[in-house]
């Protein structure tokens, strides 16, 4: 090894570590999470009362981190990044990408209940307005189209099949098992939470179960492959590299790439079921609507309207309020990082394969990245700066099977769905339903519905 490849190393190793070290404090949904007794409040005024969210309430909330002192470590660690690595140093540019992320992610918390605050999440996360990359549709017009796939009668019924029989010890129990076999060579963790309010979260190398949820073995599937596969696999594969240590850590850039990988491998492993489907979908709907100035209990009214249950009505909505304004002007748009990301890996995926480059697949998981920073983190593996990713689901890492699923998803992607869906439509017009309320899917209503 030269000695200028040895000073590159330790010189990205270093500044890596110190954003890690500045960074760790900042946690965000710490700093605009509702207390779990807002959602029995709520619920009990028959959703006719504003939640008691306000800037006053956020104030109360003491960030671990002093705003001022953290702004001006970042951008002293931006300016040594130039001084060391270069100004056109490609690590060095996605490195300083990430410090700005976070130096927007402190302003925002300082503006939390405020309408700065929602300003400043479309820029960290993007908007429900936002096309696709090259697609005229926005993202609340594919939200849409998916929430209606995911509530027709017939997945509604499929819901039922499953219960939430399982106890929140027992599902620590057999969640740790399924991820001591998975992540063999590192320590990771399945707790119980009483701190949070979802039923599951990751921090770090630990998955947490909320201690008063029951579970489903289609959840347990999720978390599995979700919260462990992919965001505990991708902070253990950042932490093994050498050099290359922020990719440890995520930054709001990296959300959808994130996100949207763990719902592909939902899909991928089929661990998901409809009504997880929709949540994920009805997520976009509520940051739109949130945007264009509804208030919390608008935006709540809606999902009842679609006859989503008061309690999943209220979730949705109150994701979408946290740190903003719940009489409306500020929200929080992490959300659509599901939806978004999830096209976005699969149309990577497809544009690999199809460019005679799949050896860019796995690269998905060498860490907390964005899909744009593949390339350049490739070639750096190709170097020898970077390592190649520790941990890959059975799929990324004899990718053999993936190319021939997703060669043939391109094959078929040019076919005319709406002639086949009315040759099946005939066909299946004599078959009796399991459900007298399923009815079969018109062609004019599917297209009413997916724009």
């Amino acid at each position: 090894m030269s000695e200028s490849l040895a000073q590159y190393q330790e010189d990205l190793r270093r500044l890596s570590d110190e954003l890690i070290r500045i960074q760790t404090p900042i946690k965000i949904l710490d700093a605009i999470k509702w207390p779990r007794e807002m959602e029995e409040r709520f619920l009990s005024s028959k959703g006719t009362v504003l939640p008691a969210i306000s800037q006053d309430f956020y104030q109360k909330i003491a960030l671990p981190f002093d705003p001022v002192k953290t702004q001006a470590e970042l951008l002293d660690l931006k300016q040594e990044i130039h001084r060391r690595l270069g100004k056109k140093d490609k690590l060095g540019k996605i490195l300083v990408a990430n410090v700005d992320q976070y130096r927007l992610v402190v302003d925002m918390l300082g503006h939390r209940g405020t309408p700065v605050f929602g300003q400043l999440s479309q820029e960290l996360y993007g908007s429900a307005s936002h096309r696709l990359h090259g697609d005229r549709h926005t993202l609340r017009q594919l939200g849409d189209k998916l929430s209606y796939i995911f509530s027709l009668p017939a997945a509604r019924h499929m819901n039922k099949h499953h219960p939430k029989i399982i106890s929140a010890p027992e599902a620590v129990n057999v969640l740790s098992q399924r991820l001591e076999k998975y992540f063999h060579s590192d320590d990771m963790r399945v707790r119980l939470s009483d701190g949070i309010v979802s039923d599951a979260a990751v921090g770090g190398d630990t998955v947490k179960l909320n201690s008063k949820a029951m579970f489903s073995e289609s959840d347990l599937n999720v978390y599995e492959v979700h919260e462990g596969w992919v965001h505990v696999g991708t902070t253990l594969n950042g932490r093994a590299q050498p050099h290359a240590t922020w990719l440890s850590v995520g930054s709001p850039r990296v959300a959808a790439t994130q996100e949207g990988l763990a719902v592909l491998l939902e899909m991928l492993t089929l661990s998901s079921n409809p009504g997880r489907a929709r949540r994920i979908s009805d997520r976009v709907a509520a940051v739109d609507m949130a945007e264009k100035g509804a208030n919390f209990i608008e935006v709540f009214n809606y999902f009842r309207e679609l006859n989503l249950s008061a309690k999943d009505s209220y979730r949705v909505t109150q994701r979408v309020f946290r740190g903003g304004m719940v009489e409306g002007g500020s929200f929080f748009t992490k959300d659509i990082s599901y939806v978004r990301g999830y096209v976005e890996n699969i149309n990577f995926i497809r544009s690999a394969i199809t460019s005679g480059l799949p050896e860019l697949i796995p690269m998905l998981f060498l860490g907390k990245l964005a899909i744009e920073d593949i390339p350049v983190l490739y070639q750096a593996c190709q170097e020898g700066i970077l390592t190649p990713p520790k941990y890959l689901p059975p799929m990324f890492d004899n990718f053999s099977g993936l190319y021939a699923w997703f060669g043939f998803a391109s094959g078929l992607a040019g076919i005319d769905l709406k002639g086949v869906q009315r040759h099946f439509t005939r066909l299946f017009k004599d078959v009796p339903s399991i459900d007298p309320s399923l009815e079969l899917l018109d062609d004019t209503e599917f297209d009413n519905n997916s724009d």
